[in-house]
């Protein structure tokens, strides 16, 4: 398990790539990846940038927590975990989460419910700035999707 946070632009692609070639080459079936990309729109308004809050200490506490959840659920081999912090402007990859293990339903069904229980439940906060100059929180996290 690796979980990271980061203030820095990262290719959720090639850390993928990396830590799969260093950790388990060779030792898995299925890998399920998502990755999370800031948009340029929220809630019908222009978005220019976004800075993403946390709380130092207890939101790797809470992402392990998380992340040990679904080994308890399923059969996992390795999970990766890259969650971007402070500024970031549309494009800019946000959140890598990737699950691996013998078989394909164990890394889909892990992978999702990680990524749906990071956004329920970990302490981030985002501060949105708009086309329009305005700065506001986000509010809401979810699309209504039910993590089991």
């Amino acid at each position: 398990m690796s979980i990271s946070l980061t203030s820095q632009a990262f290719d959720p692609w090639q850390s993928l790539t990396e830590y799969q070639a260093q950790q388990l080459a060779g030792k898995y079936g299925a890998t399920a990846v998502f990755v999370g990309t800031m948009r340029d729109f929220n809630q019908g308004d222009g978005v220019v940038g976004m800075t993403l809050e946390h709380y130092p200490g207890m939101t790797e506490k809470q992402l392990a927590l998380i992340v040990e959840q679904a080994n308890q659920q399923w059969v996992l081999m390795d999970t990766l975990l890259i969650h971007r912090i402070g500024d970031v402007v549309p494009d800019d990859s946000l959140v890598l989460v990737a699950a691996w293990s013998a078989h394909r339903g164990d890394a889909f069904d892990a992978c999702r419910f990680i990524m749906e229980a990071l956004k329920k439940q970990a302490p981030f906060w985002k501060k949105e700035r708009l086309a329009s100059g305005e700065v506001r929180w986000v509010e809401s996290n979810s699309d209504g999707y039910q993590a089991k």
